[in-house]
């Protein structure tokens, strides 16, 4: 059982949140694929001879943005060098603005079988704060013309945090995300990192970041029209229809290993992480005309795993198993954070039932300070 994820670093504008890895230049496009092509035959053994995929995922960037002949090259070379399960779960990411009814039809006739819809909002204000290159008009219409494709398994993402004078916008956003009847919700806060447009316009003062209490208002909000509509959350930040969960992105919250090709690419055996470089020319050239990946491997220590399972395995409904924790990786959270449990269960934020510990609704709110105070040192 294994994962492969294939990033595809282009989009047509630059979002003012994002802060993943893209080009808005398209110049290299054909040679990345080629690339793509040429990684898979250097990197094929990277999961072990036996593994099979049981998912594969195009991320991006904007991986709507390959033709169907781009993504036919890289589908001959995924059956060449891997094997992939009858059943596999097929995801590609795509914006509203891609998804005409052409181009749902040369979706539909690939072996994709599940799409991630970066819909983001209804609001158009809202689209053009965020720089998003679709209209509030073609998010829904684009779901509407790919579930009349044939595309039943969608998901479809959401952002709340933007600036707003109060929750409205966001329980419309909500009230139209439920009416597409999508198997699927991503929902994530807006986070402004750094390097990104609405970083650099937050330290000049020019972007108004909401309050913490305003985006966990949101999130509190989410969780409770959620159940009213027949999803159920089985991760912080991910939502579903029971049984609809994205199999690709729970593989990675269980440790399952996975292969990811191209820039910014992670990979993970088990053992080790490897990170691609985050450069699109530095990528082509290293492997079409040096025959190497250009990574950094990491070789993960017994406390690393530990901290590994710790942070994807709280974002989780099942939560984080102490007993896996302590017999497979040694690690006695009972025993060394006795206190903080004691402390987490007291205050409502976590629950310890036959050595599961899972995070309550208030609790996931401070997800990631509660990991950091259960990490390991070496």
């Amino acid at each position: 059982m294994a994962g492969l994820y294939l990033h595809i670093p282009f989009c047509k504008q630059a979002c003012h949140y994002c802060d993943f890895h893209f080009s808005t230049s398209m110049g290299l496009k054909s040679r990345l694929v080629d690339a793509l092509v040429q990684e898979m035959a250097l990197r094929h053994s990277y999961l072990g001879s036996e593994a099979t995929l049981n998912t594969i995922y195009f991320g991006g960037g904007t991986p709507s943005l390959l033709t169907a002949a781009e993504l036919d090259t890289l589908f001959t070379a995924i059956h060449r060098h891997f094997r992939v399960a009858p059943d596999a779960e097929i995801t590609l990411e795509a914006n509203p603005d891609d998804l005409t009814a052409d181009k749902v039809r040369e979706l539909g006739a690939s072996p994709i079988n599940r799409l991630s819809i970066g819909l983001q909002s209804f609001h158009e204000p809202h689209l053009r704060l965020m720089n998003r290159a679709h209209s509030a008009e073609e998010s829904g219409a684009a779901v509407r013309r790919a579930q009349e494709a044939g595309f039943e398994n969608i998901s479809v993402d959401l952002i709340y945090g933007v600036p707003a004078p109060d929750h409205r916008i966001w329980e419309q956003d909500m009230a139209a995300a439920f009416a597409l009847q999508v198997p699927h919700l991503s929902c994530y806060a807006l986070t402004v990192e750094p390097d990104t447009v609405f970083g650099r316009q937050l330290k000049k003062g020019k972007f108004p970041a909401m309050p913490d209490e305003f985006v966990a208002r949101q999130f509190e909000l989410l969780l409770q029209e959620l159940p009213r509509h027949g999803y159920e959350q089985y991760e912080i930040s991910n939502f579903c229809r029971p049984g609809r969960e994205s199999r690709h992105n729970s593989a990675y919250w269980r440790g399952v290993p996975y292969l990811g090709l191209g820039p910014s690419a992670h990979s993970f055996n088990g053992h080790s992480r490897q990170y691609t470089v985050a450069n699109n020319s530095q990528y082509v050239t290293a492997v079409l005309d040096q025959g190497e990946v250009p990574a950094t491997v990491e070789h993960l220590s017994a406390r690393d795993q530990a901290n590994e399972y710790l942070m994807t395995s709280l974002r989780t409904a099942q939560g984080c198993n102490l007993a896996h924790l302590r017999d497979a990786l040694g690690v006695d959270l009972q025993q060394e954070k006795a206190g903080y449990l004691q402390q987490l269960q007291q205050t409502g934020l976590a629950q310890l039932q036959n050595n599961q510990l899972r995070l309550t609704d208030a609790g996931k709110l401070l997800a990631d300070h509660i990991t950091l105070e259960l990490f390991q040192s070496e």
